[in-house]
């Protein structure tokens, strides 16, 4: 015989009511009476029947992951994305609810996708794992007051908006103070995009590091379309470049393999330094030296926040800042 609400109620000496509460994580249960309920529930092999569950509280248990529009090589294999998801996925289990993903290769794909999960109610809420100026989807999210959390600093509305973070003006800036710290001086700032935020908070960081030591600053270099990668032996001939800050690890690969095509060795003639500490950094030598950014937590808090939002418990824009820190590898090298 299958078990039932009232044979949990009985065994854990609670109200059948209370252990509906337990089961929809109704806030007036202690967290206390919660553990002790569901770890009865587990043993005695109960499952809750979830579409019941969604029609009477009018929930989809279910939140969203939207992903940045995969137009790139390099996003498409990011395995920051399949970090975030796993976090999200583990976080989203200790509050009984599931997710999904939106993805596309294009904003406006991406934008309609989310919609349809919006408007069918697929979804109680998203996590927005990317932030770019301008993103169509934020806007939409944020003026029909969908329920969402960012993972990044938002473009505007900064105050409105529930988002996790790390500092990144100041990663753009330590990874720019490491190399002064081994004796650089002509530095670069490379990426391959100029709209997410990232990149100008990272971008701003170089040039206060730069800018701190009396040192002139360069405008980034970013190479966006395959004739841009033209551009690189010129500008570090030009600069005389003897560093790289590259706005992630999948990229920093990327410079090192153009680097080593134009006859430069990493890092004896140009040293690279990066963000992430991703998988990627210590597949082949020279290991990347990097800063974690701790991807994991960030997912943590982002999806902790979302589900205060669906529960009501959180009405205000809210900022939490993620600790990183410099993981010291091959790519730099002492002038």
């Amino acid at each position: 015989m299958m078990t039932t609400v009232k044979d949990v109620a009985k065994k854990a000496n609670v109200s059948p009511s209370t252990v509906s509460r337990v089961i929809n994580d109704h806030p007036s249960i202690s967290s206390e009476t919660k553990q002790r309920v569901r770890k009865i529930m587990d043993a005695m092999g109960y499952y809750p029947n979830i579409t019941a569950r969604n029609l009477g509280t009018q929930r989809a248990n279910s939140l969203g992951v939207i992903l940045p529009p995969l137009d790139s090589r390099e996003r498409l294999g990011n395995p920051l994305y399949l970090e975030l998801l796993n976090a999200v996925n583990e976080t989203a289990a200790e509050f009984q609810v599931t997710t999904a993903v939106a993805s596309a290769d294009n904003s406006q794909t991406l934008l309609e996708n989310v919609t349809r999960m919006h408007r069918q109610k697929q979804v109680d809420g998203f996590i927005l794992a990317f932030s770019e100026k301008d993103d169509p989807v934020v806007d939409y999210l944020y003026h029909h007051q969908v329920p969402f959390t960012l993972i990044g600093r938002p473009a505007k509305r900064e105050t409105d908006i529930v988002y996790v973070d790390n500092d990144n003006q100041l990663l753009g800036k330590q990874a720019t103070e490491h190399l002064l710290a081994k004796g650089h001086k002509n530095i670069l700032f490379v990426s391959n995009v100029n709209q997410e935020v990232i990149f100008f908070e990272r971008y701003f960081g170089y040039q206060e590091a730069m800018m701190l030591q009396g040192l002139p600053t360069h405008p980034p270099l970013t190479i966006l379309q395959p004739e841009d990668y033209t551009q690189f032996p010129e500008l570090i001939k030009e600069t005389g470049a003897t560093a790289l800050v590259v706005i992630d690890d999948i990229f920093a690969l990327r410079m090192i393999q153009l680097a080593t095509l134009h006859g430069y060795k990493v890092p004896d003639d140009l040293s690279v330094i990066s963000f992430n500490n991703s998988i990627f950094a210590t597949l082949v030598h020279p290991y990347l030296t990097t800063i974690d950014i701790d991807i994991s937590d960030l997912s943590r808090l982002g999806t902790q926040k979302l589900m205060e939002q669906i529960n009501h418990q959180q009405s205000s824009g809210v900022q939490l800042v993620v600790p990183h820190h410099l993981i010291q590898r091959e790519t730099v090298r002492t002038i």
